[in-house]
């Protein structure tokens, strides 16, 4: 049996919207999301890409939204997701060349996000 790549993903809100960035190849929208690294929490590691891919500061809500599996370089990834209150937005962050950042309804995120579960777990679903 392989191993389980373990990451935590964000799913930022404020003021009723959701923040969507790019992937650092540009051709498709996510949530800030990354691996857990040795000594983090799921929480922390959510916490650390958020501000790393798209700028952003809060506080998630303790008990996560859910947790998907996808499959990428032959290794499956399981992400547990976190809803993030967002407090502070800034202009200048760590991956700012490297992505976007736009900020959507639930529903517009949705038809931009391509991975089934995680829109499903955006949904409430």
């Amino acid at each position: 049996m392989r191993d389980l790549v373990r990451q935590a993903a964000a799913i930022p809100y404020r003021e009723g919207r959701v923040c969507l960035i790019t992937s650092q190849s540009g051709k498709r929208w996510i949530f800030p999301k990354g691996l857990i690294d040795p000594g983090h929490t799921a929480s922390q590691a959510a916490l650390i890409e958020a501000w790393e891919e798209a700028g952003l500061i809060g506080i998630l809500e303790p008990a996560p939204l859910g947790s998907y599996v996808y499959e990428k370089y032959g290794q499956e990834h399981h992400v547990l997701v976190f809803r993030m209150l967002v407090s502070e937005v800034r202009d200048d962050w760590p991956e700012k060349s490297l992505r976007e950042r736009v900020w959507l309804t639930v529903a517009e995120a949705a038809q931009r996000v391509e991975e089934p579960q995680l829109k499903n777990i955006l949904l409430g679903r």
